[in-house]
């Protein structure tokens, strides 16, 4: 596709074919689509291929494009014969001025004007979707039936007007050939991310007892193989260390700077970098399946996701061209019947009419904007998913903050513990075999330290959210490990973290001490001098979240709630305004859904992560106001381009109408609009956009 209406084609096609959840993307040149029940799917592919487009599947490999097919080249070959016309206008050499040397030089360029611009005009019409190619055909097309007509009828140099024909072509050329290098400055996050997935692997084969390593493709690679990843060498795909250590580069990914370090049974990522060591990986995803996949696919997604702004340029687009067809025959009826101007001059402002006009600048206007700060935050670690998302970004006014593993580092330390009427032993082994089976960061701060105590086979294993875990051992006795609200009715003393309960009696608890997270108090001021309340919402209880809260800054707190409740504060909070919300758990997921933006961490329950609209990759809270920044100068370059795009044609058409602009003027800087759009998009790539 080579125009933002060349996309609106396609997508119309498709929704006329029933096609569901339909996204087409101009700049990424990607379409996808929803098969209903029963469609032809080989058939739609078939029919777009009609169109003029080539769909390359996810499995062909897309060929090269040839190089007298580039924009590039189709430009310097027109350019080679519209400089000499464009030079007879101020060099005096009369063989310039001959009627048949100017068709000469003029027809190579109208040839490849018409195979390139007419083609792409022509099936738009019989799809019934006009688009700019409609314009430049005419306007070129007009010029030169003109000068032809008046150099075969009266050979009078007056009748000339060759250069505008190629002129016109040529300059649109150009602005295309800017245009799809603008584009790809926006696009280019997402090949940084792609480049990263290619590389060799040292692949490990075992024979009686010794090593090989042969140097494969990583694409090669399944889950199973075991792999050497040496200093300075990419991890080829996700795994598990299995032997040495090391620090690893995660930065691509996760946008944190500093090393990684790496030990047996630490978890790699394909595509981050070992910065010194040795380490021996087991391969546990491969393809798809990895973490740098999952992202890229999440991040196209996002890109093809169009913003109600979007949706609004491209109504406007739709009637655009048909809109400025009628001003152009508009322009030439008035001009020669009302003004009695030339046939010549009428024609000519019409001409300026249509090649000034810029549709594909309405429909750039979005997506460029919204590739780069998609394209920014991915590189800084941060997931959006969606442009809709960001959009939404700029009405924020309070952020709720969920309190374990999200302002605090949830890396809990057990600061004591108490146990009733049974062993020390057979305490430790009841309380890690009900805490392994639960996500909650406290319950793996237990597992983690007590997992050498052994444990107890335990039947109809339950994790109920807000509450805890629930189970039966094989002598019959029912154990529930919780919060004071399952031991509300067995002890007044609700000052500890974690209750044990054997056939309801309390049998322990457990206290611990949590590290409140070294950026959250910085990320709390940065959000009040912007004008956003931060509120606390925690299941904990409400002695440790208002010491939690005092120390933040943060005045509004609801603890003890259940997940139920955190849903019901959450859409009251909404209903005053727009509300983010930030949490990490299993039981922060319904909330998370239900809020305008739901924010998560990367080491957050997989649950939690696929109900929030954000995600912080590097699990890092200190990303929260560049997320927010981001959103707001996303929109901000939204609204600057869609008002650039509007106010160049609501001005341009009018001015070429009057008979104030020459058509190779207008079609120079028709050329260049987009190309504004796209420079003023990459913009967001370097400013300041933090809060």
């Amino acid at each position: 596709m080579h125009c933002t209406n060349c996309a609106l084609s396609v997508s119309k096609y498709l929704e006329k074919k029933g096609m569901q959840d339909v996204n087409v993307s101009f700049a990424t040149e990607e379409v996808s689509f929803t098969a209903p029940a029963g469609a032809d799917s080989k058939e739609v592919l078939s029919g777009i291929n009609q169109m003029g487009y080539r769909v390359i599947l996810p499995e062909d490999k897309p060929a090269a494009p040839k190089r007298y097919n580039t924009l590039t080249f189709k430009f310097i070959f027109c350019l080679i014969f519209t400089a000499p016309l464009l030079l007879h206008m101020w060099v005096n050499w009369s063989w310039l001025h001959h009627p048949w040397v100017q068709f000469g030089l003029t027809l190579p360029v109208y040839t490849a004007g018409m195979w390139h611009f007419g083609r792409s005009a022509v099936r738009s019409l019989i799809n019934r979707m006009a688009n700019m190619d409609v314009l430049v055909t005419l306007g070129a097309t007009a010029a030169f039936a003109y000068s032809f007509v008046g150099t075969v009828i009266y050979g009078n140099p007056d009748y000339m007007f060759y250069e505008t024909t190629a002129a016109i072509i040529t300059l649109v050329f150009l602005g295309n050939m800017l245009e799809e290098k603008s584009v790809k400055q926006t696009t280019s996050a997402i090949a940084d991310l792609a480049k990263m997935q290619v590389t060799t692997a040292r692949l490990i084969n075992t024979d009686h007892g010794h090593e090989h390593i042969h140097e494969v493709d990583n694409r090669t690679l399944r889950p199973g193989d075991c792999v050497l990843v040496n200093t300075g060498d990419k991890v080829p795909m996700d795994g598990t260390v299995y032997w040495g250590s090391g620090h690893a580069n995660e930065s691509m990914i996760t946008g944190e700077s500093t090393p990684v370090g790496k030990k047996e049974k630490d978890k790699v990522m394909g595509g981050t970098i070992l910065e010194d060591g040795s380490i021996k990986v087991y391969i546990t995803a491969t393809g798809k399946d990895t973490v740098l996949s999952y992202i890229i696919e999440l991040v196209k997604q996002a890109q093809a996701d169009k913003p109600p702004m979007q949706k609004l340029a491209d109504r406007i687009s739709a009637i655009f061209v048909p809109l400025v067809l009628s001003i152009a025959v508009l322009t030439f009826l008035g001009w020669y019947f009302v003004g009695h101007a030339t046939l010549a001059t009428a024609m000519m402002r019409s001409v300026a009419v249509l090649v000034i006009a810029c549709p594909c600048a309405m429909g750039l206007a979005t997506p460029a904007a919204v590739m780069v700060g998609l394209g920014r935050a991915a590189k800084n670690g941060i997931l959006i998913k969606g442009g809709h998302t960001l959009e939404m970004f700029k009405d924020i006014r309070q952020v709720v903050f969920d309190k374990t593993g999200t302002l605090t580092t949830g890396k809990l330390q057990l600061s004591e513990y108490r146990f009733f009427d049974m062993p020390e032993e057979a305490f430790k082994q009841v309380v890690y075999s009900l805490e392994k089976y639960s996500s909650h960061p406290i319950a793996r701060s237990v597992a983690g330290l007590w997992k050498s105590a052994g444990e107890v086979p335990l039947q109809q294993v339950r994790e109920h959210k807000g509450l805890g875990m629930r189970a039966k051992d094989k002598a019959g006795n029912e154990w529930q490990l919780g919060s004071f609200r399952m031991a509300e009715g067995l002890t007044a003393d609700n000052g500890h973290h974690l209750y044990l309960i054997k056939n309801n009696q309390l049998a322990g608890w457990l206290d611990f001490n949590d590290e409140v997270r070294p950026e959250a108090a910085a990320v709390v001021a940065a959000l009040k001098r912007s004008g956003i309340k931060p509120i606390l919402l925690s299941g904990d209880t409400i002695h440790k979240c208002q010491e939690l809260a005092s120390r933040l800054g943060i005045t509004e707190v609801y603890a003890e709630q259940s997940p139920q409740q955190k849903l019901q504060m959450v859409d009251t909070l909404m209903q005053q305004a727009p509300t983010a919300m930030v949490g990490d758990g299993i039981n922060d997921a319904p909330a998370l859904a239900k809020a305008t933006i739901g924010i998560s961490l990367s080491d957050a329950t997989q649950v939690a992560m696929q109900s929030a609209n954000v995600v912080l990759l590097n699990n890092n809270l200190g990303a929260l106001p560049l997320a927010l920044g981001l959103g707001k100068h996303t929109y901000l370059t939204i609204k600057q381009n869609l008002f650039w795009a509007f106010i160049y044609n609501v001005v341009a058409i009018p001015v070429a109408a009057l008979g104030f602009l020459n058509p190779i003027v207008g079609a120079g800087i028709m050329g260049l609009s987009d190309v504004v759009l796209a420079v003023n998009s990459v913009r967001l790539r370097y400013k300041h956009v933090g809060y």
